[in-house]
């Protein structure tokens, strides 16, 4: 397919597979005519970065398919095993919603795209319709940018995202895997979490934003009292200074009180060879 070609098919070609396209964009022959395929002819695609369809949606999807039938064409390509099967490019809930309907078979317009084409198409649709949580929507991203050798500008141009967006949604990566599944099931948003990124204990705060219900202002500011309490641990309380000082006479060996604000904690006692180490257990060791 001719750069050209390219070009043309992902722009007024995507406005008409979403159904934003006028009747004249379609007459001048930049999407083939529909046509009708076999619902078991069809396979989902394996670059859609959407996981989870909202099941509420869904069915309400499916009532108006079984009264109306599916209006807009599902767009997609031949499969290269087998050009009699096809896979979705775009218009997998619509697929879905008809199989629920008990369709036999639907509208189709099939495209020549690429791989990354196809996963291009698939991430505009979705983000366009702000259908993918942003955990989803950083996945799609990073495929773009692992598997087809995009960089985050070429990503930026082609979501009509600003440079900076691409980058946080990709930070978001590398939360911790709990964290990840807590932006996955939408109970945190991406606000919330992005001020976690770097954090030392990312997951015990995330549980406490579910907890307390906090905006992502809240979250701003509670993180940053944290981290001051990090910078300046002994500049808090004089009276956790003072019990530090007793523990180190003590002891002989330099001890640290890290005193959260509901009073859980940390003791901290650093021993620098195995004979304080051995001195630290028989202490704790003797009743």
């Amino acid at each position: 397919m001719s750069e050209q070609n390219k070009k043309r098919g992902l722009g007024r070609g995507l406005s008409a597979l979403f159904g934003d396209a006028k009747p004249s964009d379609i007459k001048e022959g930049n999407l083939p005519s529909a046509q009708k395929a076999l619902i078991g002819d069809l396979d989902r695609n394996k670059y859609q970065p959407r996981i989870k369809f909202d099941q509420e949606k869904l069915q309400e999807l499916s009532k108006s398919i079984k009264k109306n039938g599916v209006i807009q064409p599902i767009a997609v390509r031949r499969k290269r095993e087998n050009p009699d099967k096809f896979e979705i490019i775009a218009g997998e809930r619509r697929w879905l919603a008809a199989q629920n309907a008990g369709l036999h078979e639907v509208p189709i317009n099939i495209l020549e795209l690429t791989d990354s084409e196809t996963l291009e198409v698939a991430i505009v649709e979705n983000v366009q319709r702000e259908d993918l949580n942003s955990i989803e929507e950083a996945k799609g991203y990073k495929r773009l940018i692992e598997e087809f050798r995009y960089d985050q500008e070429k990503v930026s141009h082609l979501m009509s995202k600003s440079r900076s967006h691409i980058s946080n949604t990709l930070r978001l990566l590398s939360l911790p895997e709990d964290v990840v599944a807590m932006l996955e099931e939408g109970l945190i948003t991406a606000g919330q979490a992005r001020p976690l990124i770097g954090l030392s204990d990312p997951s015990s705060i995330a549980e406490a934003i579910v907890a307390k219900k906090m905006s992502a202002r809240q979250v701003e500011k509670f993180v940053k009292q944290e981290k001051n309490l990090v910078k300046n641990p002994h500049s808090v309380d004089a009276n956790i200074q003072n019990i530090e000082k007793k523990l180190e006479e003590i002891l002989g060996l330099k001890t640290t009180i890290n005193n959260k604000k509901n009073n859980s904690g940390k003791v901290i006692i650093e021993y620098k060879n195995l004979n304080q180490f051995d001195m630290i257990k028989k202490l704790l060791s003797s009743s």
